[in-house]
């Protein structure tokens, strides 16, 4: 039971670290943390897409961040590599929270999800799915609306494997509008394959596969 308590407070404690981490990066473009656990310390890989603004002039702000992460959160030796997102238009976390943060300015949910549809695509993506959810037709009415382009896999290994998927929430008058990202950033390999050797019914096959079938799809 012992073991079990330490598993938990561990838990908890790395929920509470990402939760701070995203707030306390949000200027900068944070992604996401992984938290690895070495002989010699915890190491802390944050993904952002601006990361002058978390390094800071002469890596600074870094050593400063290890201190506070040690003392506000207990961690042992803690160790943080710094990492950037080249392309944020192809990281779901990004876009999931740019997107609510636009719905939150007002701006209708249609155009802004319309807007980062093109922009992912024209980014190199295979496809994309964007789901808004919320009263986002005023507070008599909740409403679920989808925005799809290209191919996405929606369940199994690719959907598991290739696609980037995030969520973020937009607070506004009428309540808490729920945004998701959904992106496929590469087809797989075995798709191509049957697609370059021109066999019409695996390529169907394949696709079928891909969009997660009739029972799958959005």
């Amino acid at each position: 039971m012992a073991v079990e308590r330490i598993f938990v407070r561990e838990g908890l404690k790395e929920m509470e670290l990402q939760e701070y981490l995203k707030k306390k990066f949000e200027r900068a473009g944070y992604s996401r943390s992984i938290i690895e656990r070495t002989p010699i310390g915890t190491r802390i890989i944050i993904y952002v897409h601006k990361p002058g603004l978390v390094i800071g002039r002469s890596g600074r702000r870094v050593s400063e961040l290890e201190q506070e992460i040690k003392e506000k959160f207990k961690v042992e030796n803690p160790m943080v590599d710094i990492r950037e997102v080249e392309n944020p238009l192809l990281d779901a976390n990004i876009v999931a929270k740019r997107i609510a943060r636009a719905i939150e300015r007002g701006i209708h949910y249609k155009k802004v999800a319309t807007y980062y549809l093109d922009q992912i695509m024209k980014a190199g993506a295979i496809g994309c799915l964007i789901t808004i959810s919320g009263k986002i037709m005023g507070k008599e009415r909740s409403r679920r609306v989808k925005f799809k382009d290209g191919f996405i896999a929606t369940s199994g290994e690719y959907a598991d494997r290739l696609v980037d998927r995030a969520q973020a929430q937009a607070l506004i008058r009428f309540g808490i509008v729920g945004v998701e990202v959904r992106i496929m950033k590469e087809m797989p390999k075995e798709f191509v394959f049957e697609k370059n050797i021109g066999d019409k019914v695996e390529e169907e096959r394949v696709l079928k596969e891909i969009e997660g079938g009739k029972s799958g799809a959005a």
